[in-house]
């Protein structure tokens, strides 16, 4: 996969700022962006790669987020309009336990991250 190097706004709002920060720019660089890489208290590390990794798992949440939430509102749709007939509401109380499966192991995977 040919990931290319930094854009503009990484320039600004990542390469920019560490350098201000006292970062150290090197004379090497990423082998995967293409960036170049810095060393900070020791730590040696490409500030774009970490930047597109932490958008990466913040957009992840962002939709586990809208994920739940659209169960929850669905949970409550079905949970309003119970049918009368039992074949009927044992259908309707699978969805749910189903909901609630789903909702659990989100929570689950979200508190192993």
């Amino acid at each position: 996969m040919n990931v290319k190097g930094p854009t503009d706004e990484e320039i600004r709002n990542v390469i920019t700022p560490l350098m201000l920060s006292g970062a150290k720019m090197l004379d090497r660089h990423c082998p995967v962006c293409g960036s170049p890489l810095f060393e900070k208290d020791g730590k040696v590390f490409c500030p774009v790669c970490e930047y597109r990794a932490k958008n990466k798992r913040d957009s992840i949440a962002d939709r586990n987020v809208d994920v739940e939430a659209a169960l929850w509102a669905k949970l409550a749709e079905l949970a309003s309009a119970l049918p009368s007939d039992v074949n009927a509401l044992e259908k309707h109380l699978s969805a749910m336990e189903k909901i609630i499966e789903l909702i659990l192991k989100y929570r689950a995977l979200e508190g192993g991250e």
